[in-house]
C-alpha cells in the first residue's frame, strides 16, 4: 500500500485544514489597519496563514473578538508549511485602566461628602 496522494488531493486537503483553522480561531492580531486571523497562538508566539500575512515586525494588538487581550513587539520568525510563525520580544496583557502609583486601603473611603 502507498501513502502518495496526488497534488490536487493533497492541496484540497491543505485547503480544508485552513479553511478549519480560520473558523475555529478567534484571535486576530492587529497592526496599524490591517487585521489577520491567528491560527495557532503558543506562549511565545503565534502564527498566520503565509498568504495573507505581510512582513510583521514592531508593535502589534492581539484582540480575542472584540476584547484586547495583549500589546506585543514581535518578530518574524519563519515559514512552516504554508503557516508564517513570529515570536514575542515582549508580550504585555492589556488593561482597561491605568495602573495605581499608590497603595489602596480596604476600607478607603468611596466618595467624600461636601458639606453646603
Amino acid at each position: 500500500m502507498t501513502t502518495f496522494l496526488p497534488k490536487e488531493v493533497a492541496d484540497g486537503l491543505e485547503a480544508a485544514r485552513k479553511q478549519a483553522l480560520h473558523k475555529k480561531s478567534r484571535l486576530r492580531v492587529q497592526a496599524g489597519s490591517e487585521a489577520l486571523t491567528v491560527l495557532k497562538y503558543w506562549d511565545g508566539g503565534f502564527s498566520v496563514d503565509l498568504a495573507d500575512a505581510p512582513q510583521l515586525r514592531g508593535l502589534v494588538d492581539i484582540y480575542d473578538g472584540s476584547i484586547h487581550m495583549y500589546q506585543c513587539l514581535i518578530v518574524a520568525s519563519e515559514e512552516e508549511g504554508s503557516e508564517m510563525r513570529y515570536e514575542f520580544k515582549r508580550n504585555t496583557r492589556a488593561v482597561q485602566s491605568a495602573p495605581l502609583d499608590f497603595e489602596r486601603s480596604e476600607n478607603a473611603p468611596v466618595a467624600l461628602i461636601g458639606l453646603s
